[in-house]
C-alpha cells in the first residue's frame, strides 16, 4: 500500500484527491492537513509514503513544510508532491531544492495524478519530465551558478555522464539505451550517485546538476 498525506487549505480540493486516490486498491489516505504546520506534524505522526502538498497554505506554507519534513531525519523515506499553479512557478524550484520530489498542476487529469504518486513513491523519476525539466532550467537559469561543489570530485566520469543523464529527465531504462547498458547497471549507477552526494530523490540530482554546470537550457547562455 502506498500511504499518502493531503494537504490544502480548502476542503473540497482534500475531498476530490481523496476521492480521486482512494478508488486505488494500492492507496491509502492515512491524514489530511489543513495548513503547512498540521502537515509536518501529520507526516512525522503517520510517516506516509508521500504527501501531496499545496504551497499556499495559512500559518506555515508549503514550501517551509517541505523544507522541514525533507531535513528531518525520522522521515527520510516521505516523498512530497507539490500542488501548485503556473502563476506560482516562481515556487516551484525553490520547492525542490527544499526538498520536494516533483510537482502537479491542480488541474491535472487524474489518471495522470494516480500516475504521479505511484512513479514518487518508488523513487523512480520526476512528475511530468517535460514540464519539470523546463521550469527547472528557467529558474536554474536565474541564480548565479557556483562552482561545482568538491562532492562532484567524488563521482567518476561515467557517473557524472549518468548524472547529466539524469537531469535531462531520462529513466533509468532510456539512460541504459543511451549508454549502451543493462537497465540495472543504470539503476546501480543513479543509486550510486545519490549516495555520494547524499540526496534524497533524483529531483535534487537535477537541480545539483543544473547549479553545478552540469546541465545549460538551451535558451540561457552559458
Amino acid at each position: 500500500m502506498i500511504r499518502l498525506l493531503l494537504a490544502d487549505d480548502q476542503t473540497l480540493v482534500r475531498a476530490g484527491f481523496r476521492s480521486i486516490l482512494s478508488d486505488e486498491d494500492d492507496f491509502e489516505v492515512v491524514a489530511e492537513a489543513a495548513n503547512g504546520a498540521a502537515a509536518v506534524a501529520a507526516a512525522r505522526e503517520h510517516r506516509p509514503d508521500v504527501v501531496l502538498m499545496d504551497i499556499r497554505m495559512p500559518e506555515l506554507d508549503g514550501l517551509e513544510a517541505t523544507r522541514q519534513i525533507s531535513g528531518d531525519p525520522r522521515l527520510a523515506d516521505v516523498k512530497v508532491i507539490i500542488l501548485t499553479t503556473f502563476d506560482l512557478d516562481d515556487y516551484v524550484y525553490g520547492a525542490l531544492r527544499a526538498g520536494a520530489s516533483g510537482f502537479l498542476v491542480k488541474d491535472t487529469e487524474p489518471a495522470e495524478l494516480i500516475h504521479a504518486v505511484r512513479v514518487v513513491a518508488r523513487g523512480d523519476a520526476l512528475i511530468a519530465p517535460s514540464i519539470t525539466r523546463r521550469l527547472i532550467a528557467e529558474f536554474a537559469g536565474r541564480v548565479k551558478r557556483p562552482e561545482p561543489g568538491p562532492e562532484l570530485n567524488a563521482l567518476t566520469e561515467r557517473e557524472r555522464e549518468v548524472m547529466a543523464l539524469v537531469a535531462g529527465g531520462l529513466s533509468n531504462d532510456e539512460i541504459a539505451a543511451r549508454l549502451v547498458l543493462s537497465p540495472a547497471t543504470a539503476k546501480t549507477h543513479v543509486s550510486r550517485i545519490m549516495t555520494k552526494l547524499s540526496v534524497r530523490d533524483r529531483a535534487q540530482l537535477v537541480v545539483i546538476a543544473y547549479e553545478a554546470g552540469m546541465i545549460v537550457p538551451g535558451w540561457v547562455t552559458p
